[in-house]
């Protein structure tokens, strides 16, 4: 599997952040302060980090996003600029500020705890992706997430499906999903957590996940993947599925993790890899990010995963 000559196209509605980051030997508890060792300011927020990772990784991205005119704001535009975004859907909004979050690492386990303020975010509307449709139309994939307003997620649901592309929904923050929102979805990527909050069903083990897959399935998603952490993921349609293992590998910082995982997993659809394959492909990159620092600037490039792929059997 080489670098494809030609990029697929990966548009989507989703959330813009500048990541504080503050290290520290372990976290406080309530009413405490710990001295921490390091800060980092950079990019974040769960759409921006998928959109990163899927153009480091050869997607054409088409980012549908809201910023504030300040200071942060700037710090995006540098970024998606940096990362090779068509900026054609990045709005500025005066009325708001760009989102933040704050985030805490525990430098000897890299576990991390993290309060986001959304701001901007809240303000992307259907009305934002309905000014992309025309994008809509030849696109390979389109991704997003649960960190904007829900009717927006819905209204990419429904033009994808009006061009018949493949929508990817990656359900965090978690959030209650009706049947009716759940149907039609063609790549739903829940963690454990989310995948148990969305079923009733406890995953912790594949044989869970399992289970808990058949339920999403009955309410008319058409592939389910569940990401189950060091044990790796979990693929069925229903007919068929695959377990990737988890790949071992000394953890930095978790953060942006899921989020390089799920920008994979789009430019794997959209490039029709076959279902293993593109979970090994989102596995990798998810794997290579944890090694290193920041939330969108851990995503790796084609050519490392690529790489890593070649040592995995």
């Amino acid at each position: 599997m080489g670098l494809t000559s030609c990029k697929k196209k990966i548009i989507g509605p989703g959330s813009s952040n500048v990541d504080l980051t503050g290290f520290a030997p372990r976290l406080p508890i309530a009413g405490e302060t710990v001295m921490g060792s390091e800060l980092h300011i950079g990019p974040g927020g769960k759409g921006a980090n998928q959109m990163t990772a899927a153009a480091r990784l050869n997607g054409d991205v088409y980012f549908i996003t809201r910023i504030g005119k300040d200071t942060f704001g700037a710090v995006l535009e540098q970024h998606f600029e940096a990362e090779g975004f068509q900026q054609s859907y990045i709005s500025h909004d005066e009325n708001t500020s760009t989102g933040c979050a704050l985030i805490e690492i525990e430098e000897t386990t890299a576990q991390n705890r993290i309060v986001v303020i959304p701001a901007a975010n809240l303000c992307i509307s259907p009305t934002d992706v309905l000014a992309a449709e025309s994008d809509f139309m030849d696109a390979g994939a389109v991704l997003t997430q649960l960190e904007i307003p829900i009717e927006t997620v819905m209204e990419a649901k429904d033009l994808a499906a009006r061009y018949g592309k493949p929508f990817i929904l990656n359900p965090a923050p978690f959030r209650p999903l009706s049947p009716v929102q759940l149907a039609g979805i063609d790549w739903l990527t829940p963690n454990e957590t989310e995948a148990s909050s969305l079923t009733g069903v406890e995953v912790h083990s594949v044989d869970t996940a399992r289970s808990a897959a058949r339920i999403l399935l009955d309410f008319g998603v058409r592939n389910v993947v569940i990401t189950l952490g060091v044990a790796g993921a979990y693929w069925t349609n229903g007919l068929q599925e695959a377990v990737v293992p988890g790949i071992p590998m000394k953890a930095v910082e978790t953060t942006g993790a899921g989020d390089t995982f799920n920008g994979a997993l789009a430019v794997a659809v959209a490039e029709d890899m076959p279902p293993e394959v593109a979970l090994r492909f989102a596995n990798c990159a998810a794997a290579i990010s944890v090694t290193r620092l920041g939330a969108a600037a851990s995503a790796p490039t084609r050519e490392e995963v690529e790489v890593l792929m070649k040592t995995i059997p």
